[in-house]
């Protein structure tokens, strides 16, 4: 099967691919180019951002911490050395 690349530089995935691997309007792929291939990989729909960062091969490391953990824990750090320059000043 051979597809023409439109203006915007996309190219319809045919039906039968998009049955086949339940790909639905909305859902997200990853794409990659192996050597001369391009590679379309849908996100599993249930942990869509870990399955992103699977498809990308971004997997976090054992005992790593994920967004909103990281987020809050650098925040409550923040606070803690401003309370502690507070103090300093007074």
């Amino acid at each position: 099967m051979t597809y023409k690349v439109g203006p915007k530089g996309q190219i319809v995935i045919p039906k039968a691919v998009r049955e086949k691997l339940g790909i639905q309007p909305g859902d997200h792929c990853v794409v990659r180019v192996d050597d001369d291939e391009v590679r379309v990989r849908k996100v599993r729909d249930d942990l869509p951002l870990l399955g992103l960062a699977q498809a990308l091969g971004l997997t976090p490391k054992p005992g790593s911490e994920l967004g909103t953990a990281a987020l809050e824990r650098e925040r409550r750090e923040d606070r803690a050395r401003e309370e502690r320059k507070a103090r300093e000043w007074t």
